[in-house]
């Protein structure tokens, strides 16, 4: 990902529509269950594959939303975020020389993590407005070589949320092919448009997916590293070992607040999707007021927005003209795609922000000029 200095405008002045962490806290009964477990001896190593108090809510919430069994023994696994879920997956069930397909534009860490496995990545375009796929691209992308897809829904940096068609099909070609499905749903709870579907609960997936959540964009808390894969008992195997290689455990006081935070009541998540409904249309709306082309996500938390209206050629050069005229930051597009040429047109802005901060960066952008 590119990176500028904000710091350059104070931080009075400057607005972080780049990085995907809120600006806000978290609800205060997950910060008191993290103080009292700081507090009450979970100071010390947890399981290696997550607290047992960890994995049995992670087993109870899953088991609830999909409708069948999830053993917190045999197929659940804390991770240190997402993140380190999605390379100990790949490391645990790739082998050198097989081959990944990855829907582009993808957050960034996909590519290298097939890199870093010795696989193969295959890219298949999600084009806009809608950020749809073609089938027979998707097709021709499986051969006998392909070992896993990665399904990231909904998706960053789009906001699309897979329709039950796309995933079905998803699934009819891993299973002609033997292939498993890599699925990141770290955004399963903010789905504004559709449904999230979980590609594992799909007629004969179950099997043969891993499916990697986590704590951080559901309950504000990015920077406590707490997620978390659900996979058949013998991937699982392998996933085990190779997180605790990776980084042994997650933080166990961290664990512990979280499994009390999967107990908050359904309130706790219409009002989540409630307050970024309302920052998702204060930002759309005021981004294409603005003159961007801003595509409005079904789901996560970021707008991509195209730029030629700007006589924009360049996405680096324009993030850094925003930075430089107006203090606002956002990702240049061509950090998701294997091809930097593909994402020229797009810059990427995150909206998990005050709606006071959205306004205040919405205003400096309006100053911009257009041809």
């Amino acid at each position: 990902m590119t990176r500028f200095n904000l710091s350059l405008h104070g931080p009075e002045r400057a607005v972080n529509f780049a990085q995907g962490f809120p600006d806000f806290d978290p609800d205060s009964r997950i910060l008191e269950a993290a103080a009292q477990a700081l507090r009450g001896g979970y100071n010390q190593y947890a399981t290696t594959w997550g607290a047992p108090a960890l994995r049995a809510a992670v087993a109870r919430k899953q088991s609830d939303a999909w409708g069948r069994a999830v053993d917190p023994d045999t197929e659940v696994t804390v991770s240190c975020g997402a993140t380190e879920a999605m390379i100990a997956a790949m490391l645990a069930a790739v082998d050198p020389g097989d081959e990944v397909i990855v829907f582009e534009p993808f957050y960034e860490n996909y590519g290298p993590d097939c890199v870093i496995s010795g696989a193969v990545p295959r890219f298949v375009a999600l084009r806009p407005p809608k950020w749809s796929f073609e089938a027979d691209e998707l097709r021709a992308a499986f051969s006998a070589k392909t070992r896993a897809i990665v399904v990231n829904t909904p998706h960053n940096p789009t906001g699309k949320v897979y329709s039950k068609a796309e995933l079905e099909l998803i699934a009819r070609l891993c299973m002609e092919h033997d292939a498993i499905a890599i699925t990141d749903e770290i955004y399963e709870h903010l789905v504004y448009r559709g449904r999230h579907i979980s590609i594992a609960t799909l007629p004969g997936m179950a099997d043969r997916t891993i499916t990697i959540s986590g704590a951080s964009k559901t309950y504000s808390v990015t920077g406590w590293r707490i997620g978390w894969l659900i996979a058949p008992p013998a991937l699982t195997a392998g996933i085990r070992k190779v997180h605790d290689f990776l980084t042994v455990g997650a933080a166990h006081p961290l664990q512990i607040a979280i499994a009390q935070a999967l107990e908050l009541p359904a309130s706790f998540y219409v009002e989540l999707l409630g307050d970024y409904q309302e920052r998702r249309d204060a930002i759309v709306d005021g981004l294409q007021e603005c003159g961007f082309d801003a595509s409005v996500p079904d789901g996560a938390y970021y707008v991509m927005a195209g730029i030629s209206s700007f006589g924009a050629t360049d996405d680096v050069a324009f993030a850094r003209r925003l930075i430089e005229e107006a203090a606002v930051a956002t990702v240049p597009a061509s950090s998701f795609y294997h091809d930097p040429v593909l994402g020229r047109g797009h810059v990427r802005f995150s909206f998990p922000k005050k709606l006071e901060t959205i306004e205040r960066g919405l205003a400096a952008l309006r100053a911009i000029p257009r041809p």
